[in-house]
């Protein structure tokens, strides 16, 4: 996250939290979103979490008054506002991109959702949508990886929503 992006950069994005204590802008490329079926975002999100993502560069704060963070691993941090209790980031520390609920962007995205991830780990209450491509693990496939390389869309090595 930075609070030195260009001013003269087009923001790309804006979004934030229920009751707008934390509230965001990107400049730049953001991926189409990932659905992930993994206990941890099933328990973040109260079922599967969908993310966006972009370069940690590109993201600025704009009103953090009420932004959280909760290491839910020694890899990773979500971010969520205190206030109302909404599941705004995942950042893996380790990477450069910073993963976005989808759900907390402003409308129109121009995104669509391109693949699901630990299908494997998919709860039992929901069926698993047969029309978008899925991965048991983390979405690995090959040699290809869906993150950020600088600017640059890549597909991930290890879990990532």
């Amino acid at each position: 996250m930075t609070d030195a992006i260009d001013s003269g950069s087009a923001i790309r994005a804006t979004g934030g939290c229920l009751c707008g204590a934390v509230r965001y802008e990107v400049i730049g490329v953001l991926r189409d979103v990932l659905v992930c079926h993994c206990a941890m975002c099933r328990k973040t999100h109260g079922h599967i979490g969908a993310y966006t993502a972009c370069a940690k560069g590109a993201l600025r704060i704009v009103d953090g008054r009420g932004l959280k963070w909760y290491a839910s691993s020694m890899k990773a941090r979500r971010g969520f506002c205190g206030e109302c209790g909404a599941s705004i980031f995942y950042d893996p520390l380790a990477k450069d991109y910073m993963a976005i609920a989808a759900g907390t962007l402003d409308a129109p995205t121009g995104l669509k959702t391109i693949l699901q991830i630990h299908v494997g780990s998919a709860g039992d209450y929901y069926p698993i949508d047969a029309t978008i491509p899925q991965r048991a693990g983390s979405g690995a496939l090959g040699s290809q990886r869906y993150f950020f390389l600088g600017s640059t869309i890549v597909m991930p090595d290890g879990p990532m929503p």
